[in-house]
């Protein structure tokens, strides 16, 4: 089946066989430290798996390579768009300035040509004002060439939704749109923070099921949760598969797409979230290709791009 990916982070969806040749590291080693155990604590431990991967993304090359294999990755499981995202300003470690490291991973993801991608560059909940305005500067300059949007990302938890307003108001001036990572760790509050500031689109979203108010909100406004079912177990956002909102959100008729947040840290492909949703909620095909439509129209790209992607859906979907 034909797919769109629209919530996937570059560095926790590195190979770890790619970590170990860069790094000269024993394979198991690479996987304690980069995939996380089915007894994860919570979003801080899991965070904590992205520390290996950043350790290797320092160079033009490595960048390269790395974007390069997620897009091949992708096309692999039947992914025809996807918007990839990171965060520019953690990879400017070892001497790369953020041209450098935005272009690299431009270069790595077009050298792909069966699969269409962009990028989506993340501000970090905790970074200083001046460090995240400076991704916004970034993000305009590349805004239609290869960039489509911002992000939010980060322990949200520790740094509240709310306190990053200043930032997206200079985004919306600059007219770039924007998705935020909002009530994965907190609550239906930082979602509700995330839609007054303009936000079309919630990574994760999935605690607006503790208020019939929020829901009601962010189905007015048209808002679209990207919803990362394994990465919310593991995360401990939700107890388990079983009690993730997802059927109740979708029955109620909130706007759903499927990702996988990070193959590697979560151990997980598109495919994969699929066959979970379906042994554990009975959702169809019909049900797939209806997030996938979603997910186009919820993408950061134009109405003649949209347009042939859901073409391409269509009919993929009427012959199989």
């Amino acid at each position: 089946m034909k797919k769109i990916e629209l919530h996937v982070h570059l560095d926790g969806s590195i190979r770890p066989s790619t970590v170990c040749d860069i790094l000269n590291l024993d394979l198991k080693y690479v996987k304690e430290n980069m995939v996380v155990k089915s007894n994860n604590n919570d979003l801080a431990e899991y965070l904590s798996k992205f520390d290996l991967p950043i350790k290797v993304m320092q160079t033009k090359d490595n960048l390269k390579r790395i974007s390069k294999e997620l897009a091949l990755d992708l096309k692999n499981d039947g992914i025809i768009y996807a918007e990839i995202r990171f965060a520019p300003q953690k990879h400017t470690l070892k001497g790369l300035n953020l041209d450098d490291v935005i272009s690299s991973v431009l270069d790595g993801l077009k050298s792909v040509k069966e699969i269409k991608t962009n990028v989506i560059l993340c501000m970090m909940r905790g970074d200083s004002f001046q460090k995240n305005k400076g991704v916004i500067e970034i993000c305009k300059k590349y805004l239609g060439n290869g960039v489509v949007a911002l992000d939010l990302a980060g322990d949200e938890k520790k740094y509240k939704t709310s306190d990053y307003k200043s930032l997206f108001e200079i985004a919306k001036k600059e007219k770039i749109p924007f998705t935020i990572h909002a009530g994965e760790a907190d609550n239906y509050e930082s979602v509700m923070d995330a839609i007054s500031f303009g936000a079309k689109r919630i990574g994760h979203g999935i605690n607006i099921i503790e208020n019939n108010d929020v829901i009601n909100e962010v189905i007015k406004n048209k808002v679209t949760l990207e919803i990362c079912p394994t990465s919310n177990v593991q995360t401990k956002a939700v107890e388990s598969y079983e009690k993730h909102p997802i059927k109740k959100l979708y029955e109620k008729g909130v706007l759903l797409t499927i990702n996988t947040d990070n193959n590697t840290v979560s151990n997980t492909t598109l495919s994969k979230e699929y066959e979970l949703l379906e042994k554990h909620f009975n959702f169809t095909k019909e049900d797939f290709y209806k997030f996938n439509v979603n997910a186009v129209n919820a993408s950061f790209i134009s109405s003649k791009e949209k347009e042939d992607l859901i073409n391409e859906l269509k009919d993929d979907f009427e012959k199989n």
